[in-house]
């Protein structure tokens, strides 16, 4: 097989082995049977691989997709759910306890520092540190610190954090490094080049990529050595070591939880992830030839993205990703202007979501981060004017002369 990941992704389903069909098909059963009670009981007690016994712990088809993740992630195995939330709240609640201490940027996905609330409730301590020098993680560190959270692009800001030096702290302080791999994908970026030893993405955005289906995925990357966490259940500390992460998180987080994907959505991903590569190289060039000609418009104040030469961490998206990808973020130079300009807008849909084939539009203060108050938002780097822009797959003289129209005083 190639190593080009767009002829890899094109062949990493299917055929259906019983019919020929060219896509994996749908396994919807929820039950499986075995002739033999032995066989269930292997099952059961981890014994016999490849095997289900319940739908809610995953199906045929979601192992499909599953090993797909892990092959373009370069991990040694991928638990799929429902949503990139129930993946990360699998994460977190399977592997932390009352006590414990995580470090993560400051600038985290709105829902995802929702959830960071949720688990100081719990008796989890959380440290928000400006994650672009790695020594701001370190002077962070206590004797009870169990990770590190960082996502490759920040959701609404386009920030990078020190991927790299943070990877070398947590490998050096035998830390789990954790990294939402969402905006980028494994497109254009395997977090396991940094360290990581779990990496999350949520399958909703790039991967699907159409927005029709929900999902997300958790892949161990077999960057970290599992024998060391305390966390582990004594009923998984069993066999080769390196497993005992991704069962843990694949018991509780779906047999426990329930936060299953159904078969439906798998499949829906996985026809999806077919034209990943293009997808997302066609979105990246829109993306920077926009940002280009927003940044120049006397409109605008200040344009956010990778690939503009003034973002502060343009050389290291350089290095680590070579593009962009599809999200950039801008602020009026008349802030009051904002609802009539995103009004007059005629291509850009008025909504909430990522990576879809169309281009989406939301003021960020006034909706997906009004609930944490302003002094958060500001304390997040969130201007109160923020204009949060998934690039799609319309033609960029389009969306030029949309923005134009809009803009025009």
């Amino acid at each position: 097989m190639s190593d080009a990941l767009s002829t890899r992704l094109v062949h990493a389903s299917g055929p259906d082995r019983q019919f020929g069909g060219v896509h994996t098909p749908i396994h919807p059963s929820v039950q499986y049977a075995y002739e033999k009670v032995e066989d269930l009981i292997a099952v059961f007690q981890g014994k016999s691989k490849g095997s289900f016994n319940y739908a809610r712990q995953g199906t045929p088809t979601t192992a499909a997709l599953e090993a797909v993740v892990t092959e373009m992630e370069g991990g040694i195995g991928t638990v799929s759910f429902a949503t990139g939330m129930a993946a990360l709240s699998a994460l977190f609640l399977t592997l932390l306890k009352a006590g414990d201490h995580l470090v993560t940027s400051n600038r985290v996905f709105g829902n995802t520092n929702s959830l960071f609330q949720t688990l100081e409730g719990l008796g989890i301590a959380v440290s928000r540190v400006d994650a672009g020098e790695a020594a701001a993680v370190q002077a962070a560190l206590r004797p009870e610190t169990r990770l590190v959270f960082v996502e490759t692009i920040a959701n609404p800001s386009t920030r990078i954090p020190d991927l790299e030096g943070i990877g070398t702290l947590c490998r050096e302080r035998g830390l789990l490094y954790v990294v939402d791999n969402t905006v980028t994908s494994p497109a254009l970026c395997q977090p396991r080049r940094f360290g990581a030893g779990l990496v999350m993405n949520s399958l909703t955005k790039t991967l699907a990529g159409h927005g029709e289906a929900l999902g997300g995925a958790i892949t161990d990357t077999g960057c970290f050595d599992w024998s060391t966490y305390p966390n582990i259940f004594p009923a998984y500390r069993q066999g080769d070591a390196r497993g005992w992460g991704l069962q843990q998180i694949r018991k509780k987080g779906l047999r426990d939880m329930g936060g299953t994907l159904s078969s439906e959505a798998a499949h829906r991903i996985l026809v999806g992830a077919e034209t990943l590569t293009l997808r997302l190289q066609r979105s990246s060039d829109t993306a920077l030839t926009l940002a280009r000609h927003l940044a120049a418009h006397p409109a605008i104040e200040h344009v956010h993205y990778p690939m503009l030469e003034t973002h502060p961490e343009h050389d290291k998206a350089l290095a680590w990703f070579g593009s962009g990808s599809w999200m950039l973020s801008f602020e009026l130079r008349d802030p009051e202007r904002l609802v009539d300009v995103l009004n007059r807008l005629r291509l850009p849909l008025k909504a909430t979501g990522l990576a879809d084939t169309r281009t989406l539009i939301i003021p960020v203060a006034p909706t997906i981060f009004w609930e944490m108050g302003q002094e958060a938002r500001a304390a997040m780097g969130i201007a109160e004017g923020l204009v949060r822009l998934s690039v799609g797959l319309e033609a960029v003289e389009d969306l030029i002369a949309d923005f134009d129209q809009a803009l025009a005083v």
